[in-house]
């Protein structure tokens, strides 16, 4: 059972891509619409950038889970797009200094325009090569990588929740979110 809005999902048939289903569920994520009712724009977008850095102790800062979401959603975006994989776990958490609003909107405004791009990619992937090698054969398969990111975007979503109700019960955020 879901809380969200009811969603209407065909029954896949032989004419439904796999692709195009992925797809769905990334933009879903992202922007909302999916059976958890729990998507990434309605919880970051009214966000301060101060409630963007503010780091809890013991926690990544809510700007450090959006940039690492969006790290991978970048590097696969890039490989899709026929550049080689360059992104570095190491890095995945070096997010750019944020000191205004103005700052967490480009970020903002970057997560959207990648997640947009990537589910067109992924759209227009041919079913018949999701099991061909990502990149390199020791990142495993283009539909790993494809429901890949769908786990681990969902899963730092739900921290991200999490932490969001934290910080609004923090004086100082109290009014604001």
């Amino acid at each position: 059972l879901t809380t969200g809005p009811a969603i209407d999902y065909p029954v896949k048939t032989a004419s439904m891509q796999i692709t195009s289903q992925i797809a769905r569920q990334f933009r879903e994520l992202h922007f909302g619409g999916n059976p958890t009712g729990v998507s990434l724009q309605p919880h970051v977008q009214d966000l301060s950038w101060e409630q963007a850095v503010y780091k809890l102790p013991s926690f990544n800062s809510l700007l450090a889970l959006v940039y690492h979401i969006n790290y991978y959603v970048a590097a696969i975006r890039q490989v899709m797009e026929g550049q080689p994989l360059t992104a570095r776990d190491k890095y995945s958490f070096d997010h750019p200094p944020v000191a205004s609003q103005a700052d967490w909107e480009a970020v903002l405004a970057k997560v959207w325009d990648d997640a947009e791009q990537l589910a067109r990619l992924i759209e227009a992937f041919p079913d018949s090569r999701l099991n061909d090698a990502f990149a390199d054969e020791k990142y495993g398969t283009y539909f790993r990588n494809f429901t890949g990111i769908l786990e681990h975007s969902h899963y730092h979503l739900g921290q991200i929740v999490i932490l969001k109700k934290m910080l609004s019960a923090l004086p100082e955020f109290a009014q604001t979110s």
